[in-house]
């Protein structure tokens, strides 16, 4: 049985009388222990389908099952649940508080589960700042540490929870290109020894090469997906679609629609609505129509 199961998954999005659609008749399964890379042009959907997959947005319409649990109607705080049982999230931007070392920005999201020990989640962020090759910065601050350091604390942080998803949005965009090859080879380490799914949004074709699976996204539709690079890469049409900056497209192009299910159209978006309790350090917030 398939870890992920998303069938005939719509995200529309209500700007006034305009209706975007950022993802269009999605549907997909991944399989646990999957290595997975979502690519396509800006605007295409890539952001909007991780958050979905991350429970950090909820789907218009469609189904969405996780480890065959139905999740697309789940309200946020169940959402936030899910997140912290179920999923590791590494970003662009690191996101570790610049005032707690790096032990305690691991431990983060474990500090309010009342399902494990202060020893315990000690010696967890312990372990796991070791194996991601950090064990002598435990006590070091972000900014004592390079900017491939602070993403491996980031994956330390992700992990911490046991999650059976690592998701990364961009996870190598602030880095140089030697860090970058350090980065993806502990992903590719982690999902090897771990088995641990991971689903990467990447615009670096360097990264997407790596995974084992690719899947094109383009105009809000799954445009491809397939396990030969090469062909991921021929549906792009340029190979200079890894290289743009993933940034919402304006729905200046979006015309109003009165009907039910509006004529496909695409856009990037990004959630910014808080979650009422978000209870993991490590997940960016979701934006739902009102519940």
């Amino acid at each position: 049985m398939a870890l992920i199961e998303l069938h005939n998954v719509w995200k529309t999005y209500d700007l006034g009388e305009i209706k975007v659609n950022a993802l269009c008749d999605a549907s997909l399964s991944i399989e646990r222990g999957e290595y997975v890379a979502l690519v396509g042009p800006s605007g295409s959907g890539k952001s909007t389908l991780m958050n979905t997959l991350g429970c950090l947005d909820r789907p218009t319409q469609g189904s969405y099952l996780l480890d065959n649990e139905e999740l697309a109607h789940l309200g946020r705080n169940p959402r936030a649940r899910i997140r912290n049982r179920q999923l590791g999230f590494v970003f662009q931007n690191f996101n570790l508080l610049a005032r707690t070392s790096a032990l305690e920005n691991v431990e983060l999201p474990l500090l309010y589960s009342q399902e494990i020990s202060a020893r315990e989640r000690r010696q967890r962020a312990v372990d796991l700042l070791e194996r991601v090759g950090l064990g002598d910065r435990m006590d070091h601050h972000p900014g004592q540490l390079s900017g491939g350091q602070q993403q491996r604390v980031a994956i330390a942080r992700a992990l911490v929870n046991n999650p059976a998803i690592l998701m990364g949005d961009e996870p190598t965009g602030n880095l140089d290109s030697r860090t970058s090859r350090d980065v993806i080879k502990l992903f590719r380490q982690l999902n090897e020894e771990s088995g641990i799914t991971i689903i990467l949004v990447t615009h670096d074709q360097n990264v997407a090469r790596h995974a084992d699976r690719t899947i094109v996204l383009r105009d809000g539709y799954i445009a491809a997906d397939t396990t030969n690079f090469e062909e991921a890469l021929e549906s792009l049409h340029a190979e200079d679609d890894f290289d743009e900056t993933d940034e919402a497209t304006e729905p200046s192009n979006a015309e109003p629609n009165p009907d039910k299910t509006p004529a496909p159209q695409s856009a990037e978006a990004t959630p910014d609505e808080p979650d009422e309790a978000l209870e993991s350090s490590d997940a960016a917030p979701d934006q739902d129509a009102p519940d």
